[in-house]
């Protein structure tokens, strides 16, 4: 059994000195520091604790520096016969461990860069890896800027003058261009967002943040660009036959490049094609092109097979220069709000996104009414839908002329 006393540092100081206590049991003797201090005046060495009557005696304050003491007391002695209970005399350390106050633990202050990979851990785990790629982009931009910057970066720094000077580092150091950098803000804001809902900081200027973007250019293909795909002869297995089976079939189904290579024989029901898709989670039911059947069937046979999408951009423009799609076009982007326009032959424009584009463009110049077309590719509101609608040049000048001939008719009639 281990006994408890307490004790003055210093019991003839003038001045406030500290209590320690004196441990005994099993042989053993351990001095310990409570971390509390009292004047000798209002100690009672008698009874070992603060004085809390008489005159000149802080009362109040005593009473809370014994309160304190018979806690230490009681937490020293349970904590000794527990250790003697299972065979363990308790080494001065370890009773030191128990009362001696300790230094408190430095809390690390809130950091964006830290709490924004945290942030990408959690959106991992569920996002589409398209996603995380693109949030994954932004933060490393925020890496290097703080490089650049040579500053730690701060949730107190995340002001306009943080958005001017990341924005003008993205724009001139980076290049990229305005919808490319409106959509690193965005997911920037975001992050902050989630910060702001985690306790991580209170500061918002961030919403007030916005960069300026411009619907991109989406080009599409014609009838006559998508015969003189289907005319080219290749040998049975080459990779461009491959290539241009894949692309045909996007154009004739309007699923996106995630989906045509995720098909499989149970989303085929004869005439038409029911999936959900992978970047809506959306089921769609496409009615099935006459031109669709046979491909599918290849696909089904093994005849098609699924490849990555870098290399299928690389090789659908292959397919295409050689099928003589070279009409010069004009591609435009933005920076800064200033036009870039550059003007090179169309099949260096081609990739997998023109496969959905091609497909509700044909739709509506076959006549088929904008809302149908919308349930077949999954677009639920129009002002999402209304960037692909295209009207191509041919089908521009037909209705002009046709127009233009009711009228001459009409006034031959007159």
């Amino acid at each position: 059994m281990a006994t408890v006393s307490f004790h003055l540092k210093e019991p003839k100081a003038d001045k406030a000195t500290a209590i320690f206590i004196l441990l005994n049991g099993d042989g053993q003797r351990v001095k310990i520091y409570t971390g509390e201090r009292i004047a000798p005046e209002q100690w009672s060495k008698a009874e070992q604790k603060a004085k809390t009557r008489g005159r000149g005696i802080e009362s109040d304050t005593n009473a809370t520096i014994n309160s304190s003491l018979a806690n230490m007391a009681k937490l020293l002695e349970t904590y000794y016969s527990k250790q003697r209970a299972v065979g363990i005399i308790p080494s001065p350390a370890s009773l030191r461990a128990v009362v001696e106050p300790q230094p408190e633990e430095k809390q690390e202050r809130p950091r964006p860069l830290p709490d924004f990979a945290d942030y990408l851990e959690r959106i991992a785990l569920t996002r589409r890896p398209a996603t995380r790629r693109s949030i994954g982009t932004t933060y490393n931009h925020l890496v290097a800027y703080e490089k650049v910057t040579r500053r730690s970066l701060e949730y107190d720094d995340l002001t306009a003058t943080f958005h001017d000077g990341f924005t003008r580092y993205l724009l001139e150091t980076v290049g990229l261009t305005d919808n490319s950098l409106a959509k690193q803000v965005g997911i920037l804001k975001r992050f902050l967002s989630d910060a702001v809902n985690r306790g991580r900081t209170n500061k918002q200027d961030f919403k007030r943040w916005k960069w300026g973007k411009r619907d991109p250019d989406i080009l599409s293909l014609t009838r006559a660009e998508l015969q003189l795909l289907e005319s080219i002869e290749l040998p049975e297995g080459h990779y461009l036959n491959n290539v241009r089976g894949l692309f045909l079939l996007g154009c004739y189904s309007g699923l996106r490049w995630s989906d045509v290579v995720a098909l499989k024989p149970e989303h085929d029901r004869g005439d038409r094609l029911v999936l959900v898709t992978k970047k809506t989670s959306q089921q769609v039911t496409i009615p099935l092109h006459p031109k669709a059947r046979p491909l599918l069937d290849m696909l089904w046979a093994g005849r098609l097979h699924a490849i990555l999408n870098q290399p299928f951009n690389r090789f659908i423009k292959e397919l295409c220069k050689r099928a003589g799609i070279d009409t010069p076009t004009e591609r435009n982007s933005y920076r800064g709000g200033q036009r870039i326009t550059t003007t090179v032959p169309r099949w260096q424009l081609i990739t997998s996104h023109c496969m959905r584009k091609s497909f509700i463009t044909l739709a509506l110049e076959s006549g088929l009414p904008w809302d149908v077309i919308m349930r077949v590719s999954g677009h639920t509101d129009f002002r999402s839908f209304r960037r692909y609608v295209h009207t191509t040049d041919a089908r521009q000048v037909t209705e002009f002329a046709r127009v233009w001939a009711q009228e001459s008719a009409d006034t031959q009639e007159a």
